[in-house]
């Protein structure tokens, strides 16, 4: 295991002032969470709404733009992490992916093809046929078991309504057991205030699958990403999920949130009407907070964004650049900038 963890864990040299030791040695896993933005193969289903996403749809859904969009989101998650670490990220949960041809056609682009990427995932019953997935290397990450958790709103005069699942993988990273729970949770679409409790209740599913984790296990390291189109400040997150922006001052079974201080600061990974937004969360148990465990640690989160991802013009200029500005295809990545987290392990 040895050989195997020095040969394919980039190590580096890295000087982290008071926090660390000078000149300490780490290895590092990068945890990613990217929005896919509408990612559709080109064949319709008669299952799901994705007349638009065809060739004869409003959009003009063509091979070649299929492809285009393939090549622009292998770019982006072929180079997140790549400053910190050779191998690039690890983990990547992803949301708004239509099914595994979507996943496969990803995974084995030339810009990704060499890692041996796999993922899993599971088709939900979400009207719009778009679902969660996680995608790993499996030389860093180890699949032990999988589900999905369904999330069911209950929305007045129309009874229950299923949306995207959750995703439930758990695995070891370097041997050592871990959980991951991918998330999308319902949008704002009609109003912030109508949609709230929808956010609510799929808040609410998540916290009971950690709560069950927590039961098994409470000494689980647990990871819950996704896009939760709710910022951290959010009741949904804040006060449904349990997640806490001072890690400091963590109860027992909250999360730590280390977007709430960026967040307030300012910083986004989309944004809506000139404000932004920072839907895209990755939150950790607080096990994974002690420095001076054996295993993997938090230390630091950040915002995935490069002069080519950004929109240059028009009216979302300075945004994400989006693929579609309405049925107009505009060429670009997703409307949704990535966020990942970086672990460290100490080597002894």
């Amino acid at each position: 295991m040895k050989q195997i963890f020095s040969l394919f864990f980039s190590t580096i040299l890295l000087n982290y002032g008071s926090a660390q030791k000078e000149n300490h040695r780490f290895n590092i896993c990068i945890a990613a969470f990217y929005n896919l933005e509408n990612f559709y193969d080109t064949i319709h289903n008669p299952m799901i709404n994705d007349d638009d996403f065809t060739v004869k749809g409003n959009k003009k859904y063509t091979s070649k733009i299929y492809n285009d969009k393939i090549d622009h989101l292998s770019k982006v998650i072929a180079e997140i992490g790549m400053d910190k670490t050779s191998d690039g990220a690890a983990i990547v949960g992803v949301a708004e992916i239509e099914n595994d041809t979507v996943l496969n056609d990803l995974i084995h682009h030339p810009l990704l093809k060499k890692r041996n990427y796999q993922f899993v995932h599971y088709d939900s019953k979400d009207l719009r046929g778009i679902d969660v997935a996680l995608i790993y290397n499996p030389m860093y990450f180890k699949v032990e078991s999988s589900k999905q958790i369904p999330v069911k709103l209950t929305i007045k005069n129309q009874g229950k309504i299923a949306t995207r699942d959750i995703l439930l993988v758990k695995g070891q990273l370097d041997g050592e057991p871990m959980y991951i729970l991918v998330n999308h949770w319902p949008s704002k679409r009609g109003g912030e205030d109508l949609t709230m409790a929808s956010r609510n209740e799929a808040a609410g599913v998540c916290r009971k699958a950690i709560d069950q984790i927590y039961q098994l296990d409470p000494s689980a390291k647990i990871i819950v990403m996704g896009d939760l189109n709710d910022n951290p400040d959010s009741y949904s997150v804040r006060k449904v999920l349990a997640a806490n922006g001072n890690r400091n001052h963590l109860k027992k079974g909250e999360l730590y949130n280390p977007w709430e201080e960026m967040y307030a600061k300012g910083y986004g990974s989309l944004a809506n009407q000139d404000n932004w937004s920072l839907f895209d969360q990755i939150l950790i148990s607080g096990n994974w907070l002690n420095s001076e465990q054996k295993g993997f640690y938090y230390y630091r989160q950040e915002i995935f964004k490069r002069v080519y991802m950004i929109e240059n013009r028009g009216r979302y200029k300075g945004y994400p650049m989006r693929t579609w500005d309405g049925n107009i295809y505009r060429a670009g990545y997703s409307d949704h900038f990535p966020t990942y987290i970086i672990l460290i392990k100490n080597i002894n």
